[in-house]
């Protein structure tokens, strides 16, 4: 009887436990893409690149681990330069960044106006955290668009990496 107790306890904890390890595990989680600026787009032009972004879940195939979170917002974003990856972020005057899901229309979650032509390969944005965006993380297909303007033209195409944080609260529902 002692032992019967113990296990449907232990049971009771390990179910509850997940939920609980879940929402820890996703209460900071990236979402990363590669995005290319072709060498045929134009200096001192709006021109924009997009690319679906995947997460650490979805790479393990983790399709409801979005179940035990809410309250999304964006917590960081920053660019890094992937094929050259010494080439300097300073090709860019702006960057905006979007994100969307199927159906759900698309937010700017960071942008950087004033990016200086030195700064190196790699470029943290601004972010505006004054949303909330579940539904656009909770869907199956998230998708970021940089819409950016090119200080100088470009004379091969450069790949950049793109890393967006989002910090969550637990969903205490589930």
């Amino acid at each position: 009887m002692k032992t019967l107790v113990l296990t449907a306890f232990a049971a009771v904890i390990l179910f509850t436990g997940c939920g609980t390890v879940q929402s820890i595990i996703k209460s900071s989680f990236p979402y990363t893409a590669t995005l290319v600026i072709p060498a045929s787009s134009k200096a001192n032009t709006t021109v924009s690149s997009t690319s679906a972004a995947s997460s650490f879940d979805e790479i393990f195939g983790n399709q409801s681990g979005n179940d035990y979170i809410r309250d999304v917002r964006i917590a960081s974003a920053r660019l890094i330069a992937s094929s050259p990856n010494d080439k300097s972020m300073g090709i860019f005057k702006s960057v905006k960044m979007f994100i969307s899901n199927s159906g759900t229309g698309e937010v700017m979650v960071a942008s950087r106006s004033d990016v200086a032509e030195n700064i190196g390969s790699s470029l943290v944005l601004d972010i505006d955290n004054s949303r909330f965006v579940d539904k656009y993380i909770k869907g199956n297909s998230l998708r970021i668009r940089m819409e950016y303007v090119l200080r100088n033209d470009l004379t091969t195409d450069v790949s950049v990496r793109t890393s967006l944080s989002f910090s969550s609260s637990p969903n205490n529902q589930k």
